[in-house]
């Protein structure tokens, strides 16, 4: 389904009962809301309703002239306007890698509509691993048909405008100095800050410079994961994340399917 917020088209799904409570899942920077696949059914069957959305500029979302990296300020206002229109007054969010870091920021500005965050490779700050993880994509991008191909099956005719939107608006200079680190004491819901150990773009100790910034944030560092966590190790991952959410939707531990 399309809605028009903000000026432009954004393509969403709306998963399970519209009645249960809402868990808003943020797809990573390049990526779409496909990236969720492992995840959608799996909330759904817990008994959640799942909102997934293709964030302007991606997908089948309309195109966009440009990212604004890393604030993340026109996301912020269509997460806030989507919620208003499907009349979500409160939300769970489950954001991965550019979609955490806009959840911190959403959950630090509207603390009163968030119940509870997953955070999933976000980055807070631009440490060395990531600039060399940025240029090695741009690498794939440049050379490497299939990850060319992906990203025409993932966003059509716009597919070289999403790279280029992303890749430029990390490496400038004002970005490579951006550091959020003085908001997330700001930040009042319950945290789970998720890392793979083997993240091919930060370090363990950027994960836990998150979970300890933010005054009930909890850290699970994955052994053997790297940076595509949900789709890499999807069965642990929703056990896990649908067990830290179960306090705020009552769902019962013997509903979750145990690895």
């Amino acid at each position: 389904m399309n809605l028009n917020l903000n000026g432009h088209s954004i393509y969403y799904e709306a998963h399970g009962p519209p009645a249960s409570p809402a868990v808003i899942l943020l797809h990573h920077g390049l990526g779409t809301l496909n990236a969720w696949e492992e995840q959608i059914p799996a909330f759904v069957d817990a008994g959640l309703r799942v909102i997934a959305y293709d964030r302007w500029g991606y997908g089948r979302s309309d195109p966009r002239p440009r990212l604004a990296l890393p604030y993340f300020e026109d996301d912020l206002d269509d997460l806030l306007v989507l919620l208003q229109t499907l009349e979500i007054s409160t939300a769970s969010l489950v954001g991965h890698s550019d979609g955490g870091t806009l959840s911190l920021y959403f959950a630090e500005k509207y603390p009163q509509r968030v119940e509870r965050m997953v955070i999933v490779a976000a980055h807070i700050y631009v440490e060395p691993t990531m600039v060399p993880g940025i240029e090695g994509l741009r690498a794939a991008f440049e050379q490497e048909p299939k990850f060319q191909e992906g990203m025409c099956r993932a966003h059509g005719d716009k597919w070289q405008q999403v790279f280029w939107n992303w890749y430029t608006g990390w490496v400038n200079e004002a970005t490579l100095s951006w550091d959020m680190r003085s908001l997330l004491h700001r930040i009042t819901c319950p945290v789970l800050v998720v890392q793979g150990l083997q993240d091919e773009h930060a370090t363990p100790q950027h994960a836990e410079d998150l979970a300890s910034a933010i005054p009930a944030g909890e850290l699970w560092l994955v052994e053997g994961g790297a940076h595509m966590l949900p789709r890499d190790v999807p069965q642990p991952f929703n056990q896990r994340v649908l067990e830290f959410l179960a306090p705020v939707f009552s769902l019962p531990s013997e509903d979750f399917q145990r690895s």
